[in-house]
């Protein structure tokens, strides 16, 4: 119980870094000193220390660290990165007894750093509330075990059923205020947001942070006859670094329709690990038609449209209901 108290503490320290340590994972640290935590740490941002190193550097008293227990929710790095092995400074220091909640799928890491601590010494435990551990790391494991990104679906819909209104440029909002704010702080958690063309050329979307704190996600558009107005939101504000466009030029299309596996290789090839896909209807029905989504959010509202585009579907029953505002959100897992 008592290891599994501190884990808690390193899962919750870990998450202060979501949406800013890509392309590495969540990482938070706890030492441990005669039942009292003395020192934390977590990843912040890619290139800056790693939690253990953070932790480790907060101990005024060094000489203490031969008598402390260190806990973290992902296995100590061995392999030089933009930092140095973590594992290297752990022995450095003489940690004796290190307690990890799972291993580390990345092929860099995987079980290599267990490994080095146990061959020189240190008593490691593996294991601690694994199952939240992994959860908490969905994204990074899904790019190193999938070779794919974490791909979120979501969507509002009306009270009956519809996505839109049958006219596309009739100008609507069906959901709550506090809705489309919960939507930006998910956009500050992703890496990437993506949304079809006839979305980008219809609404002309900034996707970027208005409701919320954080770093504006890759906006990526499909969009294969390369149709994105040079006027658009879009491309101006984020041509430089921040617009992925998929076209006809860097994936294959067939009569319009993109072939799924060229499509996750391409997304694997420039690093995205994680993706939330906002519309329109046929860019949703393409990721639910070929299974490649793995959480999909979708607000139910209050309001009536009488008609227009019907709402995807989903086979899976809800994780998860709650009410944000008049709305009510439901959750669904793709397992």
């Amino acid at each position: 119980m008592e290891d599994e108290n501190y884990m808690r503490r390193c899962i919750a320290l870990a998450k202060k870094g979501l949406g800013y340590t890509y392309p590495n994972p969540l990482v938070g640290c706890v030492i441990v000193h005669q039942g009292k935590i003395i020192s934390e740490g977590w990843h912040k941002k890619a290139g800056e220390s790693h939690a253990e190193k953070e932790a480790i550097e907060k101990v005024k008293d060094k000489s203490i660290l031969k008598e402390v227990t260190l806990y973290v929710n992902l296995e100590p790095c061995n392999h030089f990165g933009k930092t140095p092995p973590c594992s290297d400074l752990i022995l450095k220091m003489k940690i004796p007894k290190i307690v990890i909640g799972t291993v580390d799928f990345n092929q860099k890491v995987y079980h290599k750093g267990i490994k080095k601590l146990k061959e020189n010494g240190c008593k490691v435990i593996t294991g601690i509330l694994e199952k939240e551990c992994r959860k908490l790391n969905c994204r990074f494991f899904t790019f190193h075990q999938k070779k794919r990104p974490y791909i979120t679906l979501k969507w509002a819909e009306s009270k009956d059923g519809f996505i839109a209104p049958k006219d596309q440029n009739e100008k609507y909002w069906l959901s709550h205020p506090l809705s489309k704010q919960l939507v930006h702080q998910w956009r500050a958690q992703e890496q990437s947001i993506l949304i079809g063309v006839n979305t980008a050329v219809i609404d002309n979307p900034k996707l970027n942070l208005r409701d919320w704190y954080g770093k504006n996600p890759i906006a990526i558009v499909i969009d294969p006859k390369n149709r994105l107005p040079n006027e658009s939101f879009l491309y101006k504000n984020n041509k430089a670094n921040n617009l992925l466009s998929i076209t006809s030029k860097e994936v294959n299309f067939k009569k319009g329709e993109l072939k799924p596996k060229d499509f996750i290789n391409f997304l694997y090839e420039n690093k995205i690990q994680s993706v939330i896909v906002e519309g329109g209807l046929k860019t949703l029905v393409f990721f639910i038609k070929n299974n490649l989504w793995d959480e999909a959010k979708v607000f139910k509202t209050k309001i009536n449209l009488n008609n227009g585009l019907i709402s995807p579907k989903l086979e899976q029953k809800e994780k998860s209901i709650i009410s944000v505002g008049s709305d009510k959100l439901y959750t669904y897992n793709n397992l």
